[in-house]
């Protein structure tokens, strides 16, 4: 009788010792903070073609090259011109106009050229 209270007993104990240990490895994987992309199943982010400037204007405020607040207002300005795009794309069924697509690309290239001209990279022809 002995015997088989001990064994319930460090059977009992083991349970409680190794049940934090069980939910922790079966825990979901945390969500990425607001703003961030999704990664892949390989465990890369996808940023697109002007996802990664937002780490390329970090990695410059870093060193010294830009100040945050000029780092944040590069981020916001491009926030505001895909919301912009977004919301034009939905007003129109979603497409946009020829004309549309050159206005946005146009301000997509003048946005890029204000962020080299802050960095003091050379700018392309």
């Amino acid at each position: 009788m002995r015997i088989q209270s001990s064994l319930m007993a460090s059977l009992v104990a083991s349970l409680l010792i190794s049940a934090p240990v069980l939910a922790a490895e079966t825990a979901p994987p945390a969500q990425a903070p607001a703003g961030e992309c999704h990664g892949s199943k390989d465990g890369k982010k996808h940023h697109g073609r002007w996802g990664h400037k937002g780490r390329h204007l970090d990695r410059a405020v870093q060193e010294g090259r830009l100040t945050q607040a000029q780092a944040d207002a590069f981020k916001a300005e491009r926030r505001q011109l895909r919301e912009e795009m977004k919301a034009q794309r939905q007003a129109s069924g979603g497409q946009l106009s020829d004309a549309q697509k050159e206005q946005f690309k146009q301000r997509r290239q003048a946005l890029k050229q204000k962020v080299k001209a802050a960095l003091g990279e050379p700018t392309g022809a």
